[in-house]
C-alpha cells in the first residue's frame, strides 16, 4: 500500500486548523483520522535555508516517511514540520517520524 501525497492548500489549511499535534526532537506532526488513504505533506519556511537545503530536507523525510509510514496504526492526515537545526540526516528523521507514530496512536 502506498500513500499519497497532500497538495492543495485547503488541505493544509484544515489540518493547521482542525489537526492534533505531536512532538519530537526534530519534527512536529498534525494529524487527523482519514477516511480512505494515508496523506502526507511536508510545510517548510526559507527559515530552513535556501531552495537546495529545502529540498533536501523534503527528500529526507520524504523517504523515511515511505520506509516506515507501514508502522503507522490507522488512516490518517498528516503534516511533517521539520525543526530548524544545523544539520539534517535520515537517521535522525526516521527516528523522530516512528516516535511520533507511536505518540499519535496513543
Amino acid at each position: 500500500m502506498k500513500y499519497q501525497r497532500l497538495k492543495k492548500n485547503a488541505d493544509f489549511q484544515k489540518l493547521f486548523k482542525k489537526g492534533k499535534r505531536v512532538f519530537s526532537r526534530t519534527l512536529t506532526v498534525i494529524y487527523t483520522p482519514a477516511k480512505e488513504k494515508t496523506v502526507m505533506g511536508i510545510a517548510l519556511s526559507k527559515k530552513h535555508g535556501k531552495a537546495v537545503r529545502r529540498n533536501r530536507i523534503k527528500r529526507l523525510i520524504r523517504a523515511a516517511f515511505s520506509n516506515n509510514f507501514e508502522k503507522l496504526n490507522g488512516v490518517y492526515s498528516l503534516v511533517v514540520l521539520p525543526k530548524i537545526c544545523e544539520e539534517y540526516d535520515y537517521a535522525e528523521i526516521e527516528k523522530s517520524l516512528i516516535n511520533c507514530f507511536r505518540r499519535m496512536e496513543g
